[in-house]
């Protein structure tokens, strides 16, 4: 059995604070809150774009992070888009069960916004099919825009709908510091009347790339939240590949393992952060996560039962919306607000009562996918 030891994470903004700085705040943080040293430490799992357009000019992030840590331990890189995150977690996890290894660090970190935009968007562009999609210039907003009208179409789903996701999680980063929209406001009228994107998607439909870092560890001693659930799943890199436009079957399968592995289902998650790159991401997500039947995710929202003060609040950190989202380190900065929720350690945000967390993270557009499920231990 895995369990959270303690996890880490840095102010997610656009400041040119170097990597290494970002990493090094998360790291201390995490073994802080978990009561370790470095020296406990037995393997680290580190996901991150190394992006040309970053400014830093620098690879090989593993022996960069070992000269940090003055370690001569197992640092493996995991790239998966925007699932690197996740991705070096579930790696993380497996390594410490076959290893029986005491304390794995799993990191995230990112410096994507340090260039004209041009570069980043193009370096983002690569993690879609390159035959097709690239070619045709077929960019993340363009390619979930398609999707979001299918879903839209097929389900009766408005532009209204995917504004209250975009205000609820608005509203949620207002109290969390460490949000990139912490204490600014957002109105629903500035959500609906912001420039369309890429049609049905407007500005505030989409996340928001920046940088920042988070970290986790991974201990075999029994703390009070074991990792009940951890799942990977992969689908066709081309999203026109796929069955049905409506769904993300990466989702759905790596969901289905976790509540296997849990013993548990969708009925008795208490709180989760789901991937929202876009609104109508967190829309589907709604649906192949189980939360809802088919189609009626859009309800959930209307409804208010994923608000804060719903039965199921979902994005309390922000999410990617207005948390931010720094690519490689969004898969653990969901682990960190979910820590903090089952710790009482989440301030304004504090959700009562809860049991199960769930975190959701997508790389690409749906093509690779973790979710893991969190446990307050007895």
């Amino acid at each position: 059995m895995s369990y959270v030891r303690g996890a880490g994470m840095s102010k997610f903004d656009v400041s040119q604070k170097a990597s290494y700085e970002r990493v090094y705040e998360c790291v201390n943080e995490a073994l802080d809150s978990g009561n370790v040293s470095l020296e406990d430490i037995g393997a680290v799992f580190i996901s991150t774009s190394e992006a040309e357009s970053n400014g830093e000019r620098q690879k090989h992030a593993g022996p960069m992070l070992s000269s940090m840590f003055q370690k001569k331990i197992p640092i493996l890189s995991v790239p998966a888009g925007c699932c690197g995150g996740g991705a070096a977690l579930w790696d993380a996890i497996n390594f410490q069960k076959v290893n029986n290894a005491r304390n794995v660090l799993a990191i995230g970190f990112e410096k994507l916004v340090a260039n004209i935009s041009e570069k980043v968007t193009d370096e983002m562009l690569r993690g879609g099919e390159r035959i097709y999609e690239q070619a045709e210039g077929m960019i993340f907003p363009a390619q979930n825009a398609l999707v979001a009208q299918q879903y839209m179409m097929k389900y009766n789903v408005t532009s209204d709908d995917l504004a209250l996701v975009a205000l609820k999680n608005h509203e949620n980063a207002f109290d969390n510091p460490k949000a990139m929209f912490y204490k600014k406001k957002v109105t629903l009228d500035m959500i609906k009347k912001s420039p369309v994107v890429a049609s049905p998607l407007k500005l505030f439909d989409c996340s928001i790339p920046c940088n920042g870092a988070a970290a986790v560890i991974i201990s075999r001693d029994k703390t009070d939240i074991e990792i009940a659930g951890s799942s990977l799943s992969t689908s066709k890199l081309s999203s026109f590949e796929r069955e049905d436009l409506t769904s993300w079957s990466s989702t759905i399968h790596a969901a289905k393992n976790a509540y296997n592995q849990s013993g548990t289902t969708a009925k008795n998650i208490d709180i989760a952060e789901i991937h929202d790159a876009f609104t109508s991401v967190e829309l589907i997500s709604y649906d192949d996560l189980g939360f809802c039947s088919k189609g009626e995710g859009a309800k959930l929202i209307r409804e208010g039962k994923v608000n804060i003060n719903g039965y199921l609040p979902t994005n309390t950190s922000g999410g990617l919306k207005a948390k931010g989202h720094p690519i490689s380190a969004t898969g653990i900065s969901q682990i960190y607000e979910l820590v903090l929720q089952l710790r009482n350690q989440a301030g304004k945000r504090q959700v009562d009562n809860l049991k199960y967390a769930l975190a959701h993270n997508i790389g690409g557009a749906g093509c690779v996918t973790t979710v893991h499920i969190l446990r307050k231990a007895q």
